[in-house]
């Protein structure tokens, strides 16, 4: 065992931490998570989501109940707690014993896009053109940066990249088998291009490569350029993408039904949003590791 399986092995284990084809690959209609998620709150004010696959801690002052109904429970940030039960699982639908050349893009310039203000300010009409430069940073919206998938790949033993690495050398890619895209809804044209040229990218979450971005290395941040309606409203597609997905995939976020469609020559896309499935769906993670 290599010092970097040794390693996530312990993270694992110790604690928190208009073009497709018609070929489709389908996800089995059984999840072994299927039974509903119990709830409990624990005395430090923290929630434990208890699910088949993982244990979902959501720290202090990241949850809220909906006064109208009591019963309802909504999250901003979670943790992932490998359960010790599923070591067999993990094992099967993870990498850390059986290393992949594989590598996950974190989407940093659509978590930096998504903060206030910033894109969606402007796309509001809330701020003039200023809020379409954003600089990067560490922010919260784990939603719209697609972060439960990263955790829940971080925690299965896959390497990552995040954008400011692919934006500053796309060619980086070519020496990955496998790349897996979250939420990578801004993106340079730059890697577009690299990315779109990749035999064998899985797009995880619709809604990918759908706005062109320039990055500014020298103030750390990124300004849009084309899409979403900008710079006029006929423009959807920032790069005109025939294989773009977002409507109606990037709102179907049950993934009743979910299948991966194959783009030619180029990977895979799953056709719906999985922030939360993700978390108890056993078949995609085994699905996505043997692609």
């Amino acid at each position: 065992m290599s010092s970097k399986t040794v390693f996530i092995a312990g993270i694992i284990f110790g604690g928190i931490i208009s073009g497709l084809a018609v070929f489709a690959i389908m996800g089995s209609s059984e999840e072994i998570s299927e039974n509903p998620v119990s709830v409990y709150e624990i005395p430090n004010k923290k929630l434990v989501l208890s699910s088949y696959l993982f244990d979902i801690i959501v720290p202090e002052n990241q949850f809220y109940r909906i006064l109208e109904r009591p019963d309802s429970l909504k999250y901003m940030s979670i943790d992932i707690v490998p359960r010790e039960e599923h070591r067999a699982l993990y094992s099967q639908i993870g990498i850390f014993a059986e290393p992949q050349n594989t590598v996950v893009v974190f989407p940093k310039f659509t978590e930096a896009a998504y903060n206030e203000p910033g894109f969606y300010t402007y796309f509001r009409t809330e701020c003039d053109e200023i809020c379409l430069t954003v600089t990067l940073g560490n922010y919260s919206p784990h939603y719209t940066a697609s972060k439960n998938g990263f955790k829940v790949l971080r925690t299965l033993g896959y390497d990552y990249i995040d954008d400011v690495t692919l934006a500053k050398n796309p060619e980086i890619l070519e020496s990955f088998d496998k790349v897996i895209l979250l939420h990578n809804e801004y993106v340079t044209r730059e890697m577009f291009d690299a990315i779109t040229s990749h035999p064998n990218v899985i797009y995880l979450y619709p809604n990918a490569l759908y706005a062109e971005v320039e990055y500014d290395e020298k103030n750390n941040s990124i300004t849009l350029i084309r899409g979403h309606n900008y710079p006029t409203a006929d423009i959807i597609n920032g790069f005109d993408w025939e294989h773009d997905n977002t409507h109606p995939d990037e709102y179907d976020t049950d993934c009743i039904g979910w299948e991966f469609l194959e783009i030619p020559n180029n990977g895979y896309m799953l056709n719906c949003y999985p922030e939360f499935f993700i978390l108890k769906s056993d078949s995609l993670l085994k699905m996505l590791k043997e692609f």
